[in-house]
């Protein structure tokens, strides 16, 4: 204890002319204080202003795109629910050699649904329905309402938002080559659902059923005019049109609505077709 010395307070040369530095010395050269740091960090008002004004119009030019990108995914999802529904209630009948009826409804998205359903656009309602004994139900030589007595409820109702069923000039113009799995080339038809004002054929099913069903008979919430009737067979046929002819196809056109408005502008519309006979069904997008 009696050999040590205190540290040298100035610097010490070492061999070669090289200062060395003491620990207080090293302190003071390096050491920055909070107020030079924050002085280094801090944006400028006129940085700020720029930053905000770069990020205000990336928002301008970006979402725009994925508005569309969400109407166009809100158009595909819509046609394979309906897709769905069709080819359910086609296995349903075949599966159990009865008749059964999908009914479709378009009613005002900006409120809730009502009871009795308010007509209007962007929410489409979809319902399956099948007959208790295995037969058409009402007399074919004089359509009519069916009895909800004898029918039985498949499932659940199926309802789907942002879509309107569709049949302006774009969906009745006849294809100019159809040939192809496009929407521009697919095949022409005769029969689609679509809703009004745009509905052709305008008339109505001529055995509108409606929901709920079963027996006592039921206050009706849902009465479907429009609707597909597939047989045990599976032949499909819409609205039991006044010939009852079976079609070769019929269709079911979709676009995008943005509440009750109905997107004219979007090239994301749908085009849902089944065969007659087979029932088979295909979706085809422009």
């Amino acid at each position: 204890m009696a050999n040590l010395r205190p540290l040298p307070a100035t610097p010490k040369r070492c061999e070669g002319g090289t200062a060395a530095f003491t620990l207080p010395k090293l302190r003071g050269r390096f050491a920055f204080t909070l107020q030079k740091v924050r002085a280094r960090t801090a944006f400028t008002l006129i940085e700020l202003l720029i930053v905000t004004g770069i990020i205000a119009l990336l928002m301008v030019l970006v979402i725009p795109a994925f508005t569309n990108i969400k109407s166009g995914g809100d158009v595909t999802r819509a046609a394979y629910t309906i897709k769905g529904v069709l080819e359910t209630a086609r296995t349903y009948a075949k599966a159990n050699n009865t008749y059964v009826w999908v009914g479709f409804f378009e009613e005002d998205v900006s409120q809730p649904s009502t009871n009795p359903a308010t007509a209007g656009t962007g929410r489409i309602v979809m319902s399956v329905v099948a007959s208790k004994d295995g037969t058409t139900v009402y007399d074919p030589s004089s359509p009519a309402t069916i009895d909800p007595t004898k029918l039985t409820q498949v499932g659940k109702l199926t309802k789907v938002e942002n879509a309107h069923f569709a049949g302006d000039t774009l969906f009745t113009n006849t294809p100019s080559t159809p040939t192809g799995s496009t929407f521009n080339n697919r095949p022409p038809v005769t029969y689609r659902i679509a809703s009004p004002p745009n509905s052709s054929p305008s008339t109505n099913s001529r055995t509108p059923f409606q929901y709920p069903v079963g027996s006592p008979a039921p206050s009706a919430q849902y009465t479907f005019v429009k609707a597909v009737q597939f047989s045990p067979g599976g032949e499909a046929r819409i609205d039991n049109s006044a010939d009852y002819t079976l079609q070769t196809a019929a269709e079911i056109g979709l676009r995008a609505t943005h509440g009750t408005t109905v997107d004219i502008v979007s090239p994301n519309v749908v085009a849902i077709q089944f065969t007659g006979v087979g029932g088979s069904v295909t979706i085809y997008r422009k």
